[in-house]
Parts: C-alpha cells; sequence; structure tokens
C-alpha cells in the first residue's frame, strides 16, 4: 500500500526508524506477560521487511513447521520481558543487543488466543553493521528469512491444522513461507493495516525435551 500526498503522487511507506519512532523504550515486568517475541526490522531494497523464522518440523512441537516471530516463554531469571525478548533472539536467530540499531522499543502485550497467554511484542531495527541472521537452533529453527512488508496486504485461504483438524484460516505466503494466526495479526497491527477474523495458531512454541 502507497500513501498519497494532497497532489495525488504517491510516497514510499514509513520506513523502519520511522515506524519505531512511535513507540517508547520501556522494560515491563515478566508479571506483563508470559512470553516476549520481537519485530526485527530492516530497510530493503524497495521498502521495510519484518525478520521471521519457520519452526522445524518436530510432531512433539505443537507449533511444528509453522512461521514465527522470535521469541518464546519466560525463564524465571529473566528480569523483565526485554530480557526475555532478547534472550530468545540470540538463541534462536543468533542476534544480540549489539546487532540492533538502539534498544527494544515496546509495542505492547497481545493475546495469543490458542494458549490463553499474553505476548510482550518488541520491535527493533537491524544495525548496519550487524551480520546477517543464522539459525541459533536447528531444533527449533528450520529457516530465518525476511518478510516485505507489502506481503501483508495480500491474503488467501489456506488449510491449517487447528486444534486437531484441519481448517481453512486467513493467511499471507510468501516465497512459500505460509504467515498466519497471531503472527500474521501482530504484524498487521504493527504495520497499521486493517484487522481482519481469523483462527489464532501458534504464536512460538518451546521446544519438546530432548529424549532421556
Amino acid at each position: 500500500m502507497s500513501l498519497e500526498r494532497s497532489d495525488g503522487t504517491a510516497t514510499r511507506p514509513a520506513g523502519a526508524e520511522a515506524l519505531l519512532g512511535r513507540f517508547a523504550v520501556l522494560h515491563p515486568p515478566v508479571s506483563t506477560a508470559g512470553a516476549a517475541v520481537t519485530i526485527v526490522l530492516r530497510d530493503g531494497s524497495a521498502e521495510v521487511e519484518a525478520l521471521l523464522i519457520e519452526r522445524t518440523v518436530n510432531p512433539q512441537d505443537p507449533a511444528s513447521g509453522n512461521v514465527a516471530l522470535p521469541g518464546g516463554r519466560v525463564e524465571e531469571h529473566d528480569g523483565s520481558l526485554a530480557a526475555t525478548a532478547l534472550r530468545e533472539l540470540n538463541e534462536e536467530v543468533g542476534l544480540g543487543a549489539a546487532d540492533l540499531a538502539g534498544p527494544l522499543r515496546f509495542v505492547g502485550a497481545s493475546l495469543a488466543r490458542r494458549f490463553g497467554l499474553r505476548v510482550g511484542v518488541f520491535a527493533a531495527r537491524l544495525a548496519p553493521t550487524a551480520g546477517p541472521p543464522s539459525i541459533g537452533s536447528p531444533r527449533e529453527v528450520a529457516h530465518v528469512f525476511w518478510l516485505p512488508r507489502s506481503a501483508l496486504e495480500a491474503t488467501r485461504l489456506v488449510s491449517e491444522e487447528l486444534d486437531g483438524a484441519e481448517r481453512r484460516v486467513l493467511a499471507t505466503v510468501h516465497e512459500n513461507h505460509v504467515v498466519w494466526g497471531f503472527t500474521r495479526r501482530v504484524l498487521r497491527e504493527f504495520f497499521e493495516l486493517p484487522s481482519e477474523d481469523g483462527s489464532d495458531g501458534p504464536a512460538f512454541a518451546d521446544p519438546p525435551p530432548p529424549p532421556a
């Protein structure tokens, strides 16, 4: 979607820095939510892009094969939700605070309805000096990719397994990656796209324990 000036000419949608400027640097306590995710942005060649992961296929993982934002549940030693977000970002895609252009911005807490769990949502811009994201834990993450903002404007109905049954859900499909549920809802809200009704699939899932 392009913005339009008063003279009718199109303008480029807001870049990463402008998007982040809407949110404050906050470090809410872990009691605010039970998990945290991070929207990592970069200014691509044509538009702003968001970093996503595709989870490893594992029959023991309720989010097996799903696309998600880097993130996970709060652990006992995490001092804040921001600490949870940074820890998970490093574990899953190999990015730390030094790889970000400034501190995390707190977007808000959103309910992952399928799990009845509030999730703290943060956002940050990838630093120009940062190396590329990489798979930190193959047991959790199969692919890492960048999603252009404009891809979220397209909606398709796809079949996904939800609560043990195949259901048709609203989704964005980009280079064979299917983005749906919580992740798609959070990204569309962040980019100020119109809300859509749809099934709220997995936001993230902690990996199953290794075999004994």
